[in-house]
């Protein structure tokens, strides 16, 4: 089988969001790709295995001409949103993910929002591939965490994160075993990006942040059905 080259769509149209107090970019590009159909294809022939982390589901491998189209397309809107440099960013991952954890098996870190690395250089994507109605599937939502109001996590905030999740635990409770989508009484949510299907969002992998998975949502693990996306992580190690 020949793989086709994916390239951005010459009708994309990008908006830059900024989000709370920090200001922090979510940077939302709508119909990303001209041909995504193919990659939706490619999902159903995918070695979808349990996530070995935290990700509530499967993942499977995405495709190499997808993370070649990231790179090709991304660097001069990442300089102008992000500031990234040359050397910010030497290497792209990108999985095919389906949420397919049902609330009652969450670990309590699953029940609350997370952040992907410490390090503001380093950015993560998600790719919505879901093609049904998508309100549905949610779509990506942003936390402040009340106590200490950080809503992102760097080097020198995570021993005063943490501390202060475990004196909301001891105050509060662990949090119930489902996913977070709204407000609580630990976190407040400053934004939410719906999904969308040929969608992308950018965002710095130091934001607290989490899907937006509902009581209505299918737990399925039919790509065809699901809430299909392809997650990225454009890191510099």
């Amino acid at each position: 089988m020949i793989t086709p080259k994916l390239f951005t769509n010459s009708t994309a149209r990008i908006k830059r969001r900024y989000i709370g107090r920090e200001r922090q970019v979510v940077l939302i590009i709508d119909n990303f790709l001209n041909n995504p159909e193919w990659l939706a294809e490619q999902a159903l022939s995918a070695a979808f295995k349990p996530d070995q982390g935290l990700f509530p589901g499967h993942r499977a491998p995405a495709p190499s001409a997808y993370t070649n189209a990231l790179e090709g397309a991304l660097p001069p809107l990442l300089a102008d949103a992000f500031g990234t440099r040359p050397g910010d960013i030497s290497r792209v991952e990108s999985s095919y993910s389906l949420v397919t954890q049902p609330p009652s098996s969450l670990k309590p870190l699953q029940r609350i929002p997370h952040f992907d690395s410490r390090h503001p250089e380093e950015l993560a994507s998600v790719y919505f591939l879901c093609n049904q109605s998508t309100e549905q599937y949610g779509g990506t939502a942003f936390y402040r965490h009340r106590s200490t109001g950080f809503e992102s996590i760097t080097d020198v905030r995570f021993k005063p994160y943490i501390s202060a999740l475990d004196a909301d635990a001891k105050q509060v409770g662990v949090p119930a075993a489902d996913y977070i989508s709204a407000d609580t009484e630990v976190f407040e949510k400053i934004a939410e990006i719906p999904a969308r299907y040929n969608r992308l969002i950018l965002y710095s992998c130091t934001s607290l942040h989490s899907g937006v998975i509902t009581p209505e949502f299918d737990f399925s693990q039919d790509p065809a059905n699901a809430r299909l996306s392809i997650n990225s992580f454009l890191v510099n190690h």
